[in-house]
């Protein structure tokens, strides 16, 4: 579980997450992998790219690849009003930024709190999920951002950014 061992460890010791919703369901990934919050912006589309790379955004100079989570994991039919938010994340020095339906809040979990993915097979591809965590009696979903921005098919995101 990459996410559980790079987790940032806040002052009691337990790691620190954001969690946001998507297509009705908890998320949470790495608070470190954060850079900054934002409202949804209107894109730049980029020609020839799958439908979830939204296309790019110019952050304060640098051009930024947005990436719609919702399209990428086949969830509800995205909508983009008020409260649709970016999550600008930086893996490894690179900015990408994903879009998602609302921003929860940052939570403290006890490593012991984290359990396993669940194994569910070939026909779900659960490789980008890095744990489970139960918190407040709601379910939340550990992404493993890294391994999936670094995914081949996100990696032309990347490049339409270039």
């Amino acid at each position: 579980m990459s996410e559980v061992t790079s987790a940032h460890d806040g002052a009691d010791g337990h790691l620190e997450f954001l969690s946001f919703r998507l297509g009705g369901e908890n998320y949470c990934i790495d608070i470190l992998k954060v850079q900054e919050i934002r409202g949804y912006e209107s894109v730049t589309a980029i020609a020839n790219t799958p439908a979830f790379i939204k296309g790019v955004i110019n952050l304060r100079g640098s051009i930024v690849p947005i990436v719609d989570l919702r399209i990428k994991f086949n969830l509800a039919q995205p909508r983009y009003d008020p409260t649709t938010i970016v999550i600008i994340l930086n893996l490894n020095r690179k900015m990408v930024g994903v879009v998602v339906d609302s921003v929860s809040d940052v939570i403290a979990v006890a490593r012991d709190d984290i359990k396993p993915a669940p194994r569910l097979g070939g026909a779900i591809d659960t490789a980008f999920i890095s744990g489970m965590i139960t918190q407040n009696n709601q379910m939340l979903i550990m992404l493993d951002i890294e391994n999936l921005m670094s995914s081949g098919e996100l990696q032309l995101a990347e490049k339409a950014a270039a």
